[in-house]
Formats: structure tokens, C-alpha cells, sequence
């Protein structure tokens, strides 16, 4: 009611001789704040608390003490937002990162493991066929002819860019597709007379082909760390040959020669310098080696060995004639499926990491060969082959290191 009073009498005198006294009853309410109310509501205090800066605030002199709330506030909300929109954008490519690094990791191991695979089912065939089939010149040709149509299939298709080739980078190509072929024939040549496990111990000396036939055209000398790992595996050789129930020349010498010749495409690549251009990579070079292999051998079969793959010659020689093809169809496919895998991991690692999967194929084809066809197998023999596969691995790792320069 005495609010209602002043309101409705505000003509009283008391009032009025009153009025020039009045002082703010509320010590802590701030005079400013009613001539800028907006502004009121715009400040904070820095110093203290807000009691002790109100009664400061009624001089002048300490408005300066004050500051603006929005610009203070979004300030900090803008900077925490971008603090915390680098921080979203940092973890999220950290799980990218990880993720595509995990991918990359399962899709090279499952390389590896078709590698492998496909090698081991390529040995267990292409030895069923040419144990009932001895006509190694007419089986490679035909591992050839279907490596053939998988890559005319693949460039019809555009799977695989198609290489355009110069006639001078065919004759470049000539030299190494005449040692690929000679390689994978000498290789079906010892696995007819031999064990498949001996075939791929005496394989093992791949290195000792590799270095040689680099210092004499090449001029590579190796490290003493080289010639050293170099020791087991002949050494392992040797003692396995010695002991291996179905050595006979013929299988051993055409494996040597698998060896001389697969190394020989390795320097010759070297040597000659193939000047690649974009479309001619590594599995279209393997793939025009592998049309010009067939070319070659084709008619080198044909005389040799005849056309002896008609299913009436199969019959009368008393061959499962439907058994037969299919095993060499699957030899065949295998064949260059694991050739073509091979390049497609030379590509994503190293030439030292290829060279020990490749340790640990062997190891795999060996092991597995022994118990489909159950080699007989003595402890010595083991012994040799263990030997001469554990320098194959030394010699893949001390091809790391690197000679001092003077």
C-alpha cells in the first residue's frame, strides 16, 4: 500500500521537499546500469567479485575495469570449436590411417597366401600329369597357350590396359622370354624324372646362379656376407643329393639348368635396360613373355614330340583321358595364376621381402609335396634340404646390407 500511496499522491510536499535527498537505498545498485540498461546486461567484472565491483563502479575513473561478455564468450566458444573441430578432424584421420593400413595389410597377406597356393596345387598337377604323361615340351607349351588366352581375355576385357609396344622393345623382350622359356622347361623336365621336393631343393641355388651370373656380366662383386650365405646352400645342396631316394642325373642337371636360366632372365633384364613406358609394367612384361613363349615353343613341341594330345593317341596309350585334361588345365591356370600373383607382390614390397616369401614358398611346397606323395624322406636328406633353404634366408637378409663406400 505505501508504493501505492507514492503513486497515487505524487504532488505531497513531504515528497517533494524530500526528493532532492534521495540516494540509492540499495548501496550495491548501480546508477549506470539505469541510464544504459543494455549495457548493464553486457558487463562482467574482471577484478573480484560482482559486490565489491559494483561499489567501485560509481566512479568513472573504474569503468575501465569492465569488459564486454559477447566478445569474450565467443571468442572462446569460436576458438573451442575449432580446437575441437581439429581435434575430430586429427582422429578422424588417424582411423583412416589405421583402417587403410589394416586393409593394406590383409590384402597383402592374402597375396602371399594365394602365391603359395597356387604354387603348391601347380606342383601337386603338372607332377600327376607328367608322371602318366611324360612329354614335358607339349605340357609347357600347353601351360603357355592357357596363360595366352587368360591375358588376351584380360586385355579383350579391359581388365588390363593393353601395352603398346615398339618393334624395338619387342626385340628387347625377344633374349628374355627365350630364357623364361627355357626356364619353366627345364623345370618340368626334372619334376618328370624327380621328387617334387628335390626338384625345389636343388631350385634353392637360385642365389648362387644370381650372384655368379652378376660378376661375370654384370661386374657386381659380392660382399663377404653374400659369398658367406652362399656356403649353407651349397653345402645343403650337396648332402641332400647325396641322400635322395630318387636322384637321378637327368632330374638334377635340368634343374641346374631351370636355375642358370631363371637367372639369366633376372641379368638380362639388367643388362639390357628395358625402357618401360607407362603401360609396360611388370605383369604386362610377364604377360608379353609369356604370348612370345608360346610362339617359341609351339613349334619345338610339335617337332620334338608330336601332337600327341588328341583323345585317341590318350586311349590307346590307356590314359584317363577326361582326368588328364582336367589336371592340366588346372596345372595350367595355376601355373600362371601364381606367376602373375608373384608380380603383383613384387610390386607392393620390396625386391629382399619378395625374396624371402619366396624362401618361405619353397619351405611350403616342399613340406606339403613330401606328405600329398609321400616322399620317403631320410633325416639326412631333411637335414641337407633345411640347410640349404635356412641359407637361402641368410642370403635374403644379407643382401640388405650394403657395402662401404670408400
Amino acid at each position: 500500500m505505501q508504493s501505492g500511496a507514492f503513486a497515487l499522491a505524487p504532488s505531497n510536499s513531504f515528497l517533494r521537499s524530500r526528493k532532492p535527498e534521495i540516494r540509492n537505498p540499495n548501496p550495491r545498485f548501480n546508477l549506470i546500469s539505469l541510464s544504459t540498461p543494455s549495457k548493464s546486461l553486457d558487463l562482467i567484472p574482471i577484478h573480484g567479485s560482482f559486490g565489491s565491483s559494483f561499489s567501485r563502479s560509481s566512479s568513472s575513473s573504474n569503468f575501465h575495469g569492465w569488459i564486454s561478455v559477447p566478445s569474450l564468450v565467443s571468442i572462446r566458444k569460436t576458438n573451442d570449436f575449432r580446437v575441437r573441430a581439429t581435434s575430430v578432424a586429427e582422429n578422424a584421420d588417424e582411423s583412416s590411417a589405421k583402417s587403410s593400413a589394416f586393409l593394406q595389410t590383409l590384402q597383402l597377406g592374402s597375396l602371399f597366401g594365394l602365391w603359395y597356393l597356387f604354387n603348391i596345387y601347380f606342383n601337386i598337377y603338372n607332377k600327376q600329369v607328367l608322371k602318366v604323361f611324360p612329354f614335358p615340351v607339349t605340357i609347357t607349351t600347353f601351360q603357355f597357350a592357357i596363360g595366352t588366352v587368360l591375358v588376351l581375355f584380360m586385355w579383350a576385357t579391359n581388365l588390363y590396359k593393353r601395352p603398346k609396344l615398339t618393334t624395338s622393345q619387342l626385340l628387347a623382350i625377344l633374349p628374355l622370354a627365350v630364357v623364361h622359356t627355357m626356364g619353366n622347361l627345364f623345370t618340368n623336365m626334372s619334376l618328370g624324372k624327380v621328387a617334387v621336393s628335390f626338384t625345389h631343393t636343388i631350385k634353392a641355388m637360385e642365389p648362387f646362379f644370381s650372384v655368379v651370373l652378376s660378376a661375370i656380366f654384370l661386374g657386381e662383386i659380392p660382399t663377404l656376407w653374400v659369398v658367406s650365405s652362399l656356403v649353407p646352400i651349397v653345402g645343403g645342396v650337396g648332402l641332400a643329393s647325396l641322400t635322395e631316394a630318387s636322384f637321378n642325373w637327368a632330374g638334377f642337371w635340368s634343374a641346374m639348368a631351370s636355375n642358370v636360366t631363371n637367372q639369366s632372365r633376372n641379368v638380362l633384364s639388367k643388362k639390357l635396360m628395358i625402357k618401360k613406358e607407362e603401360s609396360l609394367d611388370n605383369i604386362n612384361l610377364f604377360s608379353t613373355i609369356t604370348i612370345m613363349s608360346l610362339i617359341l615353343l609351339a613349334p619345338v613341341a610339335f617337332f620334338m614330340e608330336g601332337f600327341k594330345v588328341t583323345p585317341s593317341y590318350l586311349q590307346s596309350a590307356g590314359l584317363n583321358v577326361n582326368q588328364l585334361y582336367v589336371r592340366s588345365l588346372l596345372a595350367g591356370l595355376c601355373f600362371h595364376a601364381y606367376q602373375q600373383v608373384s608380380y603383383m607382390i613384387l610390386a607392393r614390397v620390396s625386391p629382399v621381402t619378395h625374396s624371402v616369401g619366396n624362401c618361405v614358398k619353397r619351405v611350403v611346397v616342399i613340406v606339403t609335396s613330401v606328405f600329398f606323395f609321400r616322399t620317403p624322406v631320410s633325416p639326412i636328406n631333411s637335414l641337407g634340404t633345411g640347410i640349404a633353404l635356412a641359407g637361402v634366408f641368410l642370403y635374403s637378409r644379407v643382401k640388405r646390407i650394403k657395402p662401404k663406400s670408400a
